[in-house]
């Protein structure tokens, strides 16, 4: 416990603050257990530098005066961390590499590792991105790769640079003239795709990535002598001692050998290469500007470079703890304030970062991981609002206002994210946001309950969406006319309510049919699944082909036109069951009803979102079954082949009885063998018969998404071509101009709290910003928004089809829509 709270004002520490006296206590107790756990002690050591890496400067001191009394166990601690270090490089485990790097950088200030060491294992790094971004001996399409080694780096920097310089300067100007050679040969790839506001994308394309702007924060540290108030310096504290410690060589690491190269292969491969290579190493912060310059602290570049890893370090590491993420992000140690920054990470963690770096993920969890990711920041930041009352609220607040005074200008995958945290803290303006967000609060909670909160805020009330419940077409109540077709439905339920399945009719009756299982199934989600798996056989005769799939998706957004949510649960257990294909959700979505919403309501981007990653899913089951049977067919060959090679060798024993050759096996023995010998073979023959079906079944399913996102991208192609020729003023949209307006009324006496200004507590007269942007441009905005959002969100399993894709539907296509796929998928244009 010790170990875990050093360095925090806690019971264990007896009230205890100075950071000097934290480490003498911790020391002491772990010295008095060396002769009863040294092992354990080590392992745990390393783990909580592994894990709690915004306290590594404590743990290097610890380790420095382990040193100083036994120098086996210090050089124990070096040689688990550079294994440590060597399996998080071969694995790309990109957190485990850069804290492990910190730890080492950290052992060297207390003079545990020889200085030379550190230096040895920065040029090993160096060594590797330079190949990799070397277009005739390297592999360009990895340069996500070689970045992220130059950027562990230069954050390694602030925590020994000054060290470094000290001790071995001409090693450390060499290496910094190599990362300004590096910089100088990798090419500069601005991220359209990940752009947050519409309107930055010029911006982005001429200013310095985040590498050549850690570069400079780096530089102006080196000016500046190296001093980092956010680094804290414990070491120093304890020069004294540690300066008589016998340091240690740090042994050689390796980097893994890059791919082999494309230089022969098609944009395409390359383009495919880069984002698997994207994957793997993601840049870890992509900083959301929320506030002005003059609200933000003050502080230096590299300061802020700091507290960003921090408070990333502990979002992460305390994943699975909301209530100690929050105590420890309120309590860093540095000696500044850092409220705004604190809020501007948080929000670019769940808005803009689109590969988290909490897991790397398949497009089958997407939808889920980011609904628990929510609710995870959404925890994180209450419980901050109540660490930090008298700050952190009214931070927030203004985030969300200005997040809102620019929501017409949101990419759209971020603006969804921010209505999934919203839903959580209903607040105020801008019309289309605030109707999902309503939507979204009812499915929390209920109708009832969200129209009462909203009772004194007359303009939000027409937002609200309607009473949720079916809208059955053959109902007999409030006294309407009871026509034949009324007359047939309650024929029809009463056969279902007993259980009979001679279910007919005309092709008049199809609807009558379809209205009455919808109507039996409305009561509860179990009702919707018993009658779907009963009725299934009857609705999929009835739907047999795309045409009436539609049809029948369809009656099921009429049935439950005033519920989105069991619009998209209905629709999905109906794929579920095969009674409507992909495609047939794709052509409904882009129905000529559907297409006219596209910029007012998610309703049909939800459902489409649900059958794509239903679509990866079979996929992503198929591949993990087909992985466990090749398994098991290897199991079942090696068990086969050993039960015949048993029986051969029974057989082949022979004995001489009365001058003739027999058998020297028991017969019942051998009986036994033939048996388990056959019992094996007809097992390898199964396993590999279930193999054959799960791979056929893979293959069906892969067509299947070939032939979803071909649908997809063709249909999106389609409506967005004639609408971009109407709006564009030579080949461009027109720019949406801010235009200041009355902000939309919350008829309030008194402000909310989380409307306060943060520096005088007092409300703020202030207007919103809205657009003067017309309907059909506003709808082209909107529909360019999702398709990139689509697009860069299943770009993993968009990139086997390119080629098609590119080919047969954006050789002709708008130039404004395949410049917005391509920037998705992180394709040069």
């Amino acid at each position: 416990m010790l170990l875990l709270r050093i360095g925090d004002k806690c019971p264990e520490y007896g009230g205890l603050s100075e950071a000097k006296e934290h480490i003498d206590v911790c020391y002491g107790v772990l010295s008095r257990e060396w002769d009863y756990s040294k092992d354990e002690i080590l392992t745990f050591l390393i783990q909580c530098a592994e894990e709690m890496p915004h306290k590594i400067p404590f743990y290097g001191v610890l380790v420095g005066l382990i040193n100083l009394e036994d120098e086996n166990l210090a050089g124990k601690v070096v040689d688990g961390t550079q294994r440590n270090l060597q399996d998080a490089l071969n694995s790309g485990d990109c957190n485990r590499i850069r804290v492990l790097m910190r730890f080492v950088s950290v052992l060297m200030c207390s003079k545990v590792i020889l200085a030379g060491s550190i230096v040895e294992v920065f040029e090993t790094l160096l060594s590797s991105a330079a190949t990799t971004v070397d277009e005739e001996a390297g592999n360009p399409a990895w340069q996500s790769r070689a970045d992220f080694y130059i950027t562990c780096i230069l954050s390694c920097l602030p925590w020994c640079g000054a060290e470094l310089t000290e001790q071995v300067p001409d090693e450390i100007d060499r290496v910094m003239a190599a990362i300004q050679s590096y910089l100088s040969i990798r090419k500069r790839t601005p991220d359209i795709g990940l752009q947050v506001f519409e309107s930055d994308e010029d911006k982005i394309i001429n200013e310095k990535d985040f590498l050549e702007d850690l570069w400079d924060r780096v530089q102006d540290l080196l000016n500046n002598g190296w001093k980092a108030d956010s680094v804290p310096r414990p070491y120093l504290q304890f020069e004294s001692q540690l300066v008589v410690g016998q340091s240690h060589d740090f042994a050689p690491v390796s980097c893994p050998d890059q791919p082999s190269s494309l230089s022969s292969l098609s944009s395409v491969s390359f383009g495919r290469e880069k984002h698997v290579a994207d994957l793997k190493y993601p840049r870890r912060l992509r900083r959301l500007n929320i506030f002005p310059a003059n609200k933000v602290e003050s502080i230096q570049p590299i300061d802020r470079f700091i507290l960003e890893e921090y408070l990333l370090d502990v979002l992460f590491f305390f994943s699975g703890c909301r209530k100690e993420c929050a105590t420890y992000m309120a309590g860093l140690p540095v000696p500044f304030r850092y409220e705004y920054l604190m809020a501007e990470t948080i929000f670019s963690q769940f808005i803009v970062v689109t590969i988290s770096f909490f897991c790397f993920m398949c497009a089958a969890s997407v939808a889920t991981s980011c609904s628990i990711q929510t609710l995870y920041y959404t925890l994180v930041i209450i419980d901050l609002c109540k660490a930090l009352p008298g700050a952190f609220p009214s931070v927030v607040a203004g985030a969300v206002r200005a997040l809102f005074d620019r929501i017409a200008d949101l990419d759209m995958e971020c603006r969804s994210r921010l209505i999934c945290w919203f839903s959580h803290h209903l607040w105020a303006p801008q019309r289309i946001f605030v109707q999902e967000v309503l939507e979204k609060e009812v499915r929390l909670s209920y109708w009832d309950k969200i129209k009462q909160s909203i009772d004194n805020a007359s303009s939000l009330e027409q937002l609200l969406p309607p009473r949720g419940g079916p809208c059955f077409k053959f109902s007999t109540e409030d006294g309407k006319e009871i026509t034949e077709r009324h007359t047939l439905s309650s024929e029809l339920s009463s056969m279902v309510k007993g259980r009979k399945t001679a279910l007919h009719g005309s092709k008049d009756a199809l609807e009558v049919v379809v209205q009455t299982l919808l109507d039996i199934g409305s009561k509860s989600f179990t009702h919707l699944t018993t009658v779907l798996e009963r009725y299934g056989q009857v609705i999929s005769g009835l739907c047999s082909d795309e045409e009436k799939q539609v049809w029948l998706i369809n009656e099921v957004s009429s049935f439950w036109k005033n519920s989105t949510q069991m619009t998209a649960l209905t629709i999905d257990r109906m794929m579920a069951y095969r009674l409507v294909s992909n495609v047939a959700i794709v052509a409904w979505v882009f129905s000529p009803v559907n297409v006219e919403q596209f910029h007012l309501s998610d309703r049909a981007w939800e459902i489409l979102r649900n059958a794509v990653n239903k679509t990866y899913n079979r996929i992503s089951d198929l591949r993990k079954e087909i992985s466990s049977i090749e398994k098991s067919v290897i199991s079942a060959d090696e068990s086969a082949l050993a039960a015949k090679n048993e029986l051969d060798v029974a057989e082949s024993k022979l004995e001489v009885v009365n001058g003739e050759p027999v058998q020297a096996e028991k017969p019942g023995r051998l009986k036994r063998l033939k048996a388990y010998a056959e019992k094996a073979r007809e097992q390898s023959v199964s396993a590999r018969e279930s193999l054959e079906a799960k791979e056929a079944l893979l293959a069906r399913a892969l067509e299947e998404n070939k032939v979803l996102f071909y649908s997809l991208y063709k249909n999106f192609a389609s409506v967005l071509g004639e609408r971009l020729q109407q709006v564009c003023v030579n080949g461009k949209l027109p720019s949406s101009e801010p235009v200041e307006v009355d902000e939309m009324g919350v008829d309030s006496e008194e402000p909310s709290k989380m409307q306060l200004d943060s520096e005088n507590g007092k409300p703020e007269n202030r207007a919103s910003n809205s657009y003067n942007v017309g309907e059909q441009e506003q709808w082209c905005r909107s529909t360019l928004g999702y398709v990139k959002a689509f697009s860069r969100e299943y770009a993993t399993e968009i990139w086997p089809h390119v080629e098609k894709l590119s080919a047969e539907v954006f050789e002709d296509a708008h130039p404004i829509f395949k410049r917005v796929v391509y920037a998705g998928l992180g394709m040069p244009s």
